[in-house]
C-alpha cells in the first residue's frame, strides 16, 4: 500500500457509522489518518439502495431511534436531508387481529413484561429474558416475536441486564433519502481506501502493523470498528492474541434481522393498519408496515431464527412467507398485487455476519470489556461498545467520536513524554 503512504498517526478500520464519526472527528485534528474499508462503499450496516419505484430503501438501519438526542438527526438537517417525523404506530400492531379493544390488554401485558425486566435487572445474577414470561401468558408469542426484531434473537438468548440498560426516548424518525445515504454522505470527504479488509493487527513493535490483502500499513494507533462477530471469529486477528477481547465479542454476538420490501400495486387494503404483525400465535412471524412514507410498498421485517432460515432459502422464499401472512390477513386477492423489490441478507454478509449486537445472558458487562482500549493505542468503536444505546447507528457515532478523542489524547501524551 505504498501509494497511500505509511507511518500514520491513526488508522480507522471500518467505514460504517462509527468509522465515519471517528474520521470526521480526526479531520479537526492535525493528525495523519486513513480509513480502510472492506466493502466498496461507505456505511457498513447502514445501506440504502434504489428501487425500480424510484424510492430509496434502507436494507440496514432505518429508524433514527431516540431521534431527539440522536446526533444523526442534527447531521441530517445540516446536510439538507429530509426527516420524516411521523411516529410509528407500533402500539397498534395487534388491532388487525383482535380489534382495537385488544390493544389495551396487549399494552398492559407489554408494560408488565418491561417492569419484570427492571426488577430482574436488580438481581445479583443475570438471566435469560425468556424466564420473565408469565406462564401461559396469552401474549407470550408476541413478546417473543418482538425480541427477534428488537434484538435479532429469541428471548432465551437475551440478557435481562443488558436489555434493562437500554435507554430509549421513544422518539423515532426516518430519513426520506435513506439513513445509509446520510451516513455515506457524511463520510464522502474522508480519506478512505475501499476493498481493503484488515486481517491482522500486529502490536509486537513500536508501531502497529495492519495486514491487508493490499499490503501492510504501519500506524501509531488504530480505531477498530468492525462488528463483534468478526472479532470473535478472528476475521481480524490480534498478534499477540487478546483472549479477553475475543471472549467479550463472543458474549455480544450479532443478532439477525432482515428486511424485505414488496411493491404494492393499487390502493392499500381496506381497514389497513400502518404497522402490524403476521401472527399473534407464534414467535416466527413477520412485522409489517404498509406504505412507509406513503410510498407504494410494504416493508417486511424478520428476526432471529426465522430470519436466518428465510435468508438461507433466498428472497423468493422470504417473499413467499410474507405474502402468505399478508394473504391470511387481507385475503388471497392481495397476492397478485405484491412483487418483491429487494431484501437484505446480513448472515451471509462476510464483513458483518449479522445485524446488531445482543448480549447473551450473563454477558451484559462484556460491552465495557469490548470497548476498553488496548495499550492506549488500539481503540474500539461501534454500536456494541455502548452500554445503553447498543444496536443503533447513533451509538456507533458516539463511540466513534469517543475513540477518536482517546486516540488524540494518547498521541498527545506520547508526544509530550518523548
Amino acid at each position: 500500500m505504498a501509494q497511500y503512504g505509511d507511518n500514520f498517526d491513526v488508522v480507522i478500520i471500518g467505514a460504517g457509522a462509527g468509522g465515519v464519526a471517528a474520521g470526521k472527528r480526526l479531520q479537526s485534528s492535525k493528525l495523519r489518518f486513513l480509513v480502510i474499508e472492506a466493502r466498496s462503499r461507505l456505511g457498513g450496516r447502514a445501506w440504502t439502495v434504489p428501487t425500480r419505484l424510484g424510492k430509496p430503501i434502507d436494507l440496514g438501519c432505518e429508524w433514527l431511534h431516540s431521534a431527539d438526542i440522536n446526533s444523526w438527526s442534527n447531521i441530517a438537517v445540516e446536510e439538507g436531508f429530509t426527516l420524516d417525523k411521523t411516529p410509528p404506530d407500533w402500539a397498534s400492531r395487534v388491532a388487525i387481529h383482535r380489534g382495537e379493544a385488544a390493544n389495551a390488554d396487549w399494552l398492559a401485558a407489554r408494560d408488565a413484561f418491561e417492569e419484570a425486566y427492571d426488577r430482574a435487572a436488580l438481581e445479583s445474577e443475570d438471566r435469560p429474558a425468556s424466564s420473565l414470561l408469565p406462564q401461559g401468558g396469552p401474549w407470550n408469542a408476541l413478546l417473543g416475536a418482538i425480541s427477534t426484531w428488537a434484538n435479532g434473537a429469541e428471548l432465551e438468548l437475551v440478557s435481562v441486564k443488558d436489555h434493562a440498560r437500554y435507554a430509549n426516548t421513544q422518539v423515532n424518525w426516518r430519513v426520506l433519502e435513506g439513513y445509509g445515504t446520510l451516513i455515506a454522505s457524511r463520510g464522502a470527504d474522508l480519506p478512505v481506501v475501499f476493498n481493503t479488509a484488515a486481517r491482522e493487527i500486529d502490536r509486537r513493535g513500536a508501531a502497529l502493523r495492519i495486514a491487508t490483502p493490499r499490503g501492510t500499513i504501519t500506524t501509531k494507533t488504530a480505531i477498530v470498528t468492525v462488528p463483534t462477530n468478526i472479532i470473535a471469529e478472528e476475521g481480524l486477528r490480534f498478534t499477540p492474541a487478546l483472549p479477553e477481547k475475543l471472549a467479550a465479542a463472543a458474549g455480544l454476538p450479532l443478532g439477525i434481522a432482515n428486511k424485505l420490501f414488496l411493491a404494492l400495486d393499487g390502493a392499500e387494503p381496506a381497514a389497513a393498519y400502518r404497522h402490524f404483525v403476521g401472527s399473534l400465535d407464534r414467535v416466527a412471524t413477520g412485522n409489517y408496515q404498509i406504505r412507509p412514507h406513503g410510498w407504494p410498498m410494504i416493508s417486511c421485517y424478520f428476526g432471529g431464527r426465522l430470519a436466518t432460515e428465510l435468508e438461507r432459502a433466498g428472497m423468493a422464499a422470504m417473499a413467499g412467507f410474507a405474502i402468505d401472512e399478508l394473504a391470511g390477513l387481507y385475503g388471497g386477492d392481495i397476492r397478485r398485487r405484491l412483487r418483491p423489490l429487494a431484501s437484505s441478507a446480513w448472515v451471509g454478509d462476510p464483513f458483518a455476519r449479522g445485524s446488531y449486537s445482543s448480549a447473551l445472558p450473563g454477558h451484559a458487562d462484556d460491552r465495557a470489556m469490548f470497548a476498553r482500549p488496548v495499550e492506549e493505542r488500539i481503540f474500539f468503536a461501534g454500536e456494541a461498545c455502548s452500554r445503553d444505546q447498543f444496536g443503533t447507528a447513533h451509538a456507533a457515532f458516539t463511540s466513534g467520536v469517543a475513540a477518536a478523542e482517546q486516540a488524540i489524547s494518547a498521541l498527545a501524551r506520547s508526544k509530550a513524554e518523548a
